[in-house]
């Protein structure tokens, strides 16, 4: 049977354990992928936890992990276009985890590779990339003008920081002091939200407030910049929906186009886009690099390199 790693049960981390699972099939236009390179994400452990049951319903155990990167294997009825051999990345179907050596991904919506991009870079793409190029696709940052970034030194934020900056955003990012460098080098002024002063400072650098706000850290985040958020403000939050309509904001969501994936892994194999993976473990290591992104400072994105042990 594959190796795979998921959880038996919803709760913590006590909960999580290497399964034994069958294979799984690809049913009607579903590809079997052989990973080699898993992406782990925040969503990873909110699914663990429980948080996302409501309309993500899992049969018990479950594989952890939506996104891969890999070699197709199998293909199920109805797949044209893809075939056994092809190198593809993308979100895995519900039901099937990414920490695992084989998952199916929905074929309409796997993307090739392009020659140059690495399998543990193109796992790092559908959800943080992804969901960083579609969201500045929808706040539609004018060159010349501002955005704010608040949790700029995240695996969507990293990205989002860098888009804009190529096309001629003014680019203010607020991260923990420690992610002041990494944030700077994405092309964003770094603001410490840890230090004391941070609304002070923002109306420093936006003395006309933001003209756009992608807000990647939820709670009372839009709060505490209130200062830099106008009547003509352009808002996309992870906040609740109470706190979203409080500051006239639109949620943050993905909708895994494939031609997202094939712009951003254009990018990225053209030397234009970093990815910003940080660390990578193997496969067996999958309990740590989930821990690391669940105490929340993890600075880029953390990889599974399925392939070694």
């Amino acid at each position: 049977m594959p190796l795979a790693y998921g959880f038996i049960d919803y709760g913590g981390p006590d909960v999580q354990r290497f399964l034994d699972v069958p294979a799984p099939e690809p049913r009607q236009g579903e590809v079997l992928v052989e990973v080699r390179a898993a992406g782990v994400n925040p969503v990873d452990w909110k699914v663990r936890a429980g948080m996302h049951r409501a309309f993500l319903p899992l049969s018990l155990p479950a594989i952890l992990g939506r996104e891969v990167a890999g070699t197709v294997v199998g293909t199920g009825p109805g797949v044209t276009g893809l075939a056994a051999g092809d190198a593809v990345f993308g979100s895995t179907v519900g039901g099937s985890g990414g920490y695992a050596e084989l998952a199916v991904l929905p074929a309409d919506r796997a993307a090739r590779m392009p020659d140059g991009l690495s399998f543990t870079d193109a796992a790092a793409l559908p959800i943080a990339a992804g969901t960083a190029y579609e969201g500045l696709a929808t706040l539609a940052p004018a060159a010349g003008r501002t955005l704010l970034i608040l949790g700029a030194g995240g695996g969507v934020g990293a990205v989002a920081a860098q888009l804009a900056a190529m096309d001629g955003v003014r680019v203010v990012g607020t991260a923990s002091g420690a992610k002041r460098a990494f944030v700077e080098s994405l092309g964003a002024t770094a603001v410490a939200y840890d230090h004391d002063g941070v609304g002070d400072r923002l109306r420093e650098l936006l003395p006309g407030g933001a003209d756009t706000v992608l807000d990647l850290v939820g709670g009372d985040a839009l709060h505490g910049v209130a200062g830099v958020l106008t009547a003509g403000t352009r808002v996309l939050t992870v906040a609740a929906e109470e706190t979203a309509a409080r500051f006239g904001a639109r949620p943050l969501s993905r909708t895994g186009d494939p031609g997202t994936l094939s712009a951003l892994a254009e990018l990225v194999a053209a030397g234009k886009l970093d990815p910003c993976v940080r660390r990578v473990f193997p496969l067996a290591a999958a309990a740590e690099a989930l821990a690391l992104v669940e105490d929340g400072h993890v600075t880029g994105k953390v990889v599974l390199d399925v392939t070694t042990s």
